[in-house]
């Protein structure tokens, strides 16, 4: 397994495979955080391509097991929009190295993760990520922000 980018844009086929992992992701979350108002949860395809996001993942036998969508503001910076792992496939380094390959492309990457989503604050944690606070989104649903910076350069 490596590291690819992915065009959900190039293949209506490859955007479903995203959309079925995002959704199998995004609902372990959303039990983890006692809310399902996590916006990728709910979107379909078509929203999922207009997001215009740039993607990479990872496969098993031809399979997308895990991916990152980025906005990446051209500067350095990235916006680490979305990173869904199939539950299957859990705790076995994906997230971690998609998080990695993004770190080794950018000075800075930001991210939010639902406030109570302990397995994805620890990933951060690990990766490096400054906790920069929490906010709240929507009434009663919370999110923790964080930053990486690349430092030595």
């Amino acid at each position: 397994m490596g590291v690819e980018p992915l065009d959900p844009a190039s293949s209506p086929a490859l955007a479903a495979a995203l959309l079925r992992l995002q959704r199998a992701s995004y609902a372990v979350e959303a039990v983890l955080i006692g809310d399902d108002r996590i916006p990728p949860l709910h979107e379909d395809q078509d929203a999922l391509v207009a997001a215009d996001l740039r993607w990479w993942g990872e496969r098993d036998d031809g399979r997308i097991v895990g991916a990152i969508g980025v906005r990446d503001d051209g500067g350095g910076e990235a916006d680490l929009d979305r990173l869904v792992v199939d539950p299957a496939w859990f705790r076995r380094g994906i997230g971690g190295r998609l998080v990695r390959h993004l770190q080794a492309q950018h000075r800075r990457v930001v991210v939010s993760t639902g406030r109570s989503n302990a397995p994805a604050r620890l990933l951060y944690g690990r990766a490096g990520f400054a906790h920069r606070g929490d906010r709240e989104v929507l009434p009663g649903l919370w999110v923790s922000d964080y930053a990486w910076t690349r430092t030595g350069d």
